[in-house]
């Protein structure tokens, strides 16, 4: 005999589901940076391989998290209004073309952290609010 209410209370689980895996997402970098704040054009720039600098400052160094980190879709979702999957497939053809490699990968947001505080020029993200006080927010994208 069929239970009339499995499928509602896997209709609800999923529901609740998807809003726990929205995150704000806080990109990050060292108080020693020459940057103060970024707009979402100047990271689409530098996270997309359309540019390695900003005005002023330089060369900026963005550090990136694996495919598999859950933080990582968040950003690039809100960042480029993209699927994983199609930032995947734009990576694989600009290196295909031999055009520009992705930002290097640190396997946890903590290394990332770690590496913005050491090097002024980094720039990275995480999943929560800096509580370091050598380490700043340039920009925040809120989950939906």
């Amino acid at each position: 005999m069929k239970n009339p209410f499995i499928l509602p209370l896997l209709a609800v689980l999923s529901m609740c589901f998807c809003e726990f895996t929205n995150a704000d997402v806080y990109v990050i970098a060292g108080t020693q940076s020459p940057w103060s704040g970024l707009t979402q054009k100047d990271l689409l720039a530098l996270y997309m391989g359309r540019s390695r600098s900003l005005d002023p400052g330089g060369f900026a160094s963005v550090l990136d998290l694996p495919r598999s980190h859950p933080t990582r879709d968040e950003f690039y979702t809100a960042l480029t209004g993209m699927s994983p999957a199609q930032v995947s497939s734009y990576w694989s053809r600009l290196i295909f073309a031999g055009k520009t490699l992705p930002p290097p990968t640190l396997p946890t947001e903590q290394l990332i952290l770690e590496q913005v505080q050491r090097n002024p020029k980094a720039i990275g993200y995480q999943s929560k609010p800096p509580s370091d006080p050598s380490v700043k927010t340039l920009l925040v994208f809120k989950s939906p």
